[in-house]
């Protein structure tokens, strides 16, 4: 069976929720904001520096660099916490963390820093927009225009992120094994398809 699960995301579509009942379900490690911690903990770069760049660039790096080749930048560099390196940094727990145990992780292009990898599941979660203002609001609060603002933003961010340091596009339904709309699809039955795909895969790979 996979031992990896990444899960991209809309904002508002439920893939956190979705990502943390999988976990639960499997016995999976679950990672999300956390990676930012980890990534700080092994770098000694202050965790608010992570959370800055967390899936979004900011406005004058985005012309900078490219797609994420591996590799991090020596402490003695004066890039040593610019915003690639803190990519880098956390590119490199993600897949110390897929090498440890079998892991559930969000968001932050890890189906792509992963890719080589035989044994992973790459999931798009998404909603149309009423769904995703629904979840935002019951989640959150406040009213349907802020909701909506929230996630036109973030979900921009998200993509902007994503092409940044892959070269691909977001959405592109080639990225991934799986992309799911929860629109009309509870939560629960997401996790039995995902499952099931992974049983169809495992079943498929003792054959041969």
């Amino acid at each position: 069976m996979a031992q990896i699960i990444t899960i991209a995301r809309g904002m508002g579509s439920g893939g956190r929720t979705i990502g943390k009942m999988l976990s639960e379900a499997l016995g999976f490690k679950y990672y999300d904001k956390d990676l930012l911690r980890l990534a700080s903990e092994e770098t000694g770069i202050n965790e608010e520096f992570f959370d800055q760049v967390d899936e979004k660039l900011k406005r004058l790096f985005i012309k900078r660099g490219g797609v994420y080749k591996g590799g991090v930048i020596d402490p003695d560099s004066r890039d040593f916490i610019s915003d690639r390196n803190l990519f880098n940094f956390q590119a490199k727990i993600i897949r110390e963390l897929a090498d440890k145990e079998p892991a559930v992780i969000v968001g932050r292009c890890a189906d792509y820093i992963l890719r080589d990898r035989t044994d992973i599941v790459k999931l798009f979660i998404f909603s149309d927009s009423d769904t995703a203002v629904y979840n935002v609001c019951e989640a959150y609060g406040g009213s349907e225009k802020d909701a909506r603002k929230l996630i036109e933003k973030t979900d921009k961010e998200r993509s902007t992120y994503y092409k940044h340091y892959t070269g691909n596009e977001w959405t592109d339904a080639r990225n991934y094994n799986i992309c799911l709309n929860t629109t009309r699809l509870d939560y629960e039955t997401c996790v039995k398809i995902i499952m099931g795909y992974m049983k169809i895969i495992d079943d498929k790979y003792k054959r041969k």
